[in-house]
């Protein structure tokens, strides 16, 4: 049987730390952010862990990790 292939978008993307959580940058702080109060922009700073039912998708992709 041939090797699975990873989806090379999620590679790039998802990172699974220690104890096999998939961790993701968080979404809306590229533009437009004078429309937002400081405390969001603060909260959704660097990467946050994924709820499982998320994950579970996430981790199809990545056959053998990361």
């Amino acid at each position: 049987m041939p090797k699975l292939k990873t989806k090379s978008g999620a590679k790039k993307r998802f990172k699974i730390t220690a104890t096999g959580l998939l961790k993701a940058g968080v979404a809306g702080k590229r533009h437009r952010l004078i429309g937002h109060n400081g405390k969001y922009i603060r909260q959704n700073r660097g990467t946050k862990v994924m709820s499982e039912s998320d994950a579970k998708t996430i981790r199809s992709y990545l056959p053998y990790g990361l």
